[in-house]
């Protein structure tokens, strides 16, 4: 969802860097997979298609916060059901 973010905390040797990872466009969202020592952030479209990724090697990752998108306040979720015959 548009505004969905991932903060990345990186130990950079004697300091830390901070990367913050962004859904720009609506219907896009942010995934996070690790394995083999990665930790990998990317953006993906409705489709599943990739927008941008950022890698980081995980034993340097120190903090990894996601920040879910704020909702307009007085917006509901609408869900339509559907009766099969």
């Amino acid at each position: 969802m548009k505004g969905d973010r991932v903060e990345v905390v990186v130990d950079t040797g004697g300091a830390t860097s901070t990367y913050e990872i962004e859904a720009t466009r609506a219907g896009r969202r942010v995934d996070i997979t690790s394995g083999r020592g990665l930790v990998e952030v990317t953006e993906v479209t409705r489709g599943g298609t990739p927008v941008r990724t950022a890698r980081f090697m995980a034993n340097r990752v120190i903090a990894l916060v996601e920040h879910p998108a704020q909702q307009e306040p007085g917006v509901s979720e609408v869900v339509t059901l559907r009766r099969t015959a």
